[in-house]
């Protein structure tokens, strides 16, 4: 049976994707000029008033911030994807104003137009693809900076979950990595003693290797090979025969975003954190490679089974002997408060810099040892209570302001970080209360505890 033809009108899937580099560059020029002319405008307002503005409060509007948010999530790919990589920093790096507008453009995105999507699947699988399907639902899933999810059923019936790439997204990673940094460092959007291009290279690696649907075929199953006798987890299944560069087909399976069950048990909830945790640590520590996009929908719930469903593995990233020692050393510190532990684990993992005064040094240790603080804690830390965050978010921002210290963080710590964080939102959401220590212990040296 040929793939159903279901209802998709433009209205359903929005707009376009610029495809060509000469297109996605207007639209950056477009977006910089924008901001540009509000400048002007907002300043304008403020001479009437008689009030004399700083940058930020004519740069970061409101309406700068839906423009960019906008620009971002309508182009999609790198562009949008820097944007959210550096929104989900803790705040010593990028200014608090600008992580907000960046945060708004990991809202919703919208999916592909259907002429889109058939020249796309024509091109990737012929232009007869539809007979290797029962049914083929248009109207995707979901979608995403990179791609869009679909839903089908094989000639057996199976039902299948289908990543498509957005087209010319591969492509077109350099120059929009380059012009999205350049925006934000020339616009003033960053302070000009921000290094941000060992950032920007990290980050174009790191997306060429999320668009390489291929070679998240291969961690998926190198999850599969890791996780098979793990009782907590569900791993997809790859379908080979309908997986290319910029198609990943695999097995569908039901579940609901863990963010969804706050009105389970406790002892629920809790399970689901320390899954996530525990794995977390067995990644860093055992198999040295971590999926690092902790994002509430690459996580379902079975509440039947007790599983956890891991989806979309293309962020998953190895980690040098250096950082995983690090980590070890940190985390053997921050159990026994040891501060100059702390010290020698952080100047390990690359947070010090010949330029750092030793001003800045003590701020930098005093903002690990409070982010650190759960990990010390005795008995079940309260996630739902907790004000770390935003403590951390402060301090940070006063180590960049008031101590002048805007570091570029090592990008293996960065995309580590973000992992961090997002079990940390997760934990918050579902309220969970985790005695951390109990999941430490395996990866110390108790001896020294």
């Amino acid at each position: 049976m040929a793939a159903s033809r279901q209802k998709y009108t433009h209205n359903e899937v929005g707009t376009n994707i610029p495809a060509s580099r000469s297109s996605r560059l207007a639209s950056m020029a477009g977006l910089a000029a924008g901001i540009a002319g509000n400048v002007v405008s907002e300043y304008a307002k403020h001479l009437s008033r008689g009030n004399t503005p700083e940058l930020k409060d004519v740069l970061l509007t409101p309406s700068n911030a839906k423009r960019v948010a906008n620009k971002l999530k309508k182009m999609r790919g790198a562009a949008l994807k820097v944007g959210q990589l550096l929104s989900m920093d803790s705040g010593d790096f990028i200014p608090a104003e600008l992580a907000l507008i960046l945060d708004k453009s990991r809202d919703d995105v919208d999916p592909m137009p259907f002429s889109q999507l058939t020249q796309l699947l024509k091109s990737e699988w012929g232009e007869d693809w539809q007979k290797n399907f029962r049914q083929f639902t248009f109207t995707p899933m979901a979608a995403a900076s990179i791609g869009q999810v679909h839903s089908a059923h094989d000639l057996n019936n199976e039902k299948l979950a289908i990543k498509i790439q957005y087209p010319a997204v591969s492509k077109s990673i350099d120059s929009d990595v380059d012009n999205v940094g350049t925006i934000l460092k020339y616009s003033g959007l960053l302070p000009d003693t921000t290094k941000i291009k060992d950032l920007l290279n990290e980050t174009k690696e790191q997306l060429h290797c999320e668009t390489d649907y291929l070679k998240e075929a291969d961690w998926i199953e190198r999850y599969q090979g890791v996780l098979v006798n793990d009782n907590d987890f569900v791993i997809p299944r790859v379908y080979r025969n309908f997986t290319k560069e910029n198609i990943l087909c695999m097995s569908y399976h039901d579940g609901e975003n863990i963010d969804k069950f706050i009105d389970l048990t406790l002892q629920e909830r809790n399970h689901i954190v320390s899954s996530l945790i525990k794995l977390t640590f067995k990644e860093i520590f055992e198999l040295h490679h971590v999926q690092t996009d902790p994002n509430f929908a690459n996580y379902l719930y079975q509440p039947e089974s007790k599983k956890i469903v891991l989806l979309d593995f293309g962020a998953t990233r190895e980690l040098p002997a250096h950082i995983t020692d690090g980590y070890k050393l940190l985390l053997q510190a921050s159990v026994r408060n040891d501060k100059k532990a702390v010290d020698n684990a952080i100047s390990q993992i690359g947070f010090f810099q010949e330029y750092i005064t030793s001003q800045q040094r003590e701020a930098v240790i005093s903002l690990f040892q409070m982010a650190c603080q759960p990990l010390g804690h005795i008995g079940e830390y309260d996630f739902e209570n907790s004000t770390l965050a935003k403590n951390v978010s402060i301090a940070g921002r006063e180590l960049s302001v008031k101590q002048n210290y805007w570091h570029t963080p090592p990008a293996d710590a960065l995309f580590l970080h973000r992992k961090i964080a997002g079990l940390y939102l997760i934990a918050v959401k579902l309220k969970a209360k985790i005695n951390l220590r109990d999941l430490i212990y395996p990866y110390i040296d108790i001896k020294d505890t």
